[in-house]
């Protein structure tokens, strides 16, 4: 199979819906090699089946990457399946939602442990096995919710905000041998951001406001952020590292 990422073994997390299965379903036709995981066996597995009836190489594994060990186990299932990896995308996220009054200890420490720390963790057993390879990268998604603030969101702003500051010194670290970068999504038409839509104080009319508010006028698609990933984890991108990238439909400038 040809493609921009032709030969390249992609470890993707978050894979069974939104986002993540977008990009998953885009490497896979841009000739990559997948790892993919998410919390839902009969989704991932689904996928599994139809990335292989189009001819792509992947496997599936569950599992909940808010676990050092889950991590652990995807690098170790990458190197293997295919005896190595290439690109990291970290998709997994949750929201979290609640004030600071009202939202529970537990719920914090878990959006905190599903959208930044998991990245840490696999990060920690993956850089090793990425920096053996040429062209090897990094790619978060995290979200306009790193610079812009949004009703009883505290949790999921502050952990998309970490998200882009560890993208930040990894880049830093690991550089000139490994990119690192972070794509920051507005209002995506995924079930998250309908989900999201109970802690503003219009909840029936927040996701058609937000639409509204973009100066493209619709909400994005999980394809707009995958063509983004792909261009980031090709080597069309190698000489950009340590940057964030808005696909907003211009919200952030509205």
């Amino acid at each position: 199979m040809s493609g921009k990422l032709k030969d390249k073994v992609a470890l993707i997390t978050g894979a069974t819906s939104g986002m993540g299965r977008a990009i998953a379903e885009l490497f896979a036709r841009e000739g990559a090699s997948l790892v993919l995981s998410g919390r839902d066996q009969q989704r991932g597995e689904a996928l599994v089946e139809t990335l292989k009836n189009a001819g792509s190489d992947c496997c599936f594994m569950p599992g909940d990457v808010s676990r050092p060990e889950t991590n652990q186990l995807l690098v170790e299932t990458a190197l293997s399946r295919f005896s190595k990896v290439d690109i990291l995308s970290a998709n997994a996220g949750v929201l979290g939602l609640g004030a600071v009054t009202e939202l529970s200890v537990e719920s914090w420490h878990s959006t905190l442990d599903t959208n930044l720390s998991s990245i840490f963790y696999l990060c920690k057993y993956a850089v090793p096995e990425l920096l053996k390879n040429e062209g090897a990268n990094i790619l978060i998604n995290a979200s306009i919710a790193a610079f812009k603030s949004f009703p009883n969101h505290p949790a999921y702003c502050a952990s998309k905000a970490g998200a882009v500051a560890l993208m930040k010194q990894l880049a830093v670290e690991y550089g000139p041998k490994l990119r690192v970068n972070a794509i920051c999504p507005g209002p995506v038409d995924t079930p998250l951001l309908w989900d999201s839509s109970a802690a503003f104080p219009n909840p029936e009319t927040a996701v058609t406001d937000a639409e509204k508010a973009t100066l493209l006028k619709r909400l994005g698609r999980p394809e707009d952020v995958a063509r983004l990933a792909l261009f980031l984890a090709s080597d069309d991108a190698s000489w950009i590292t340590g940057t964030t990238v808005t696909v907003d439909g211009g919200i952030m400038n509205g």
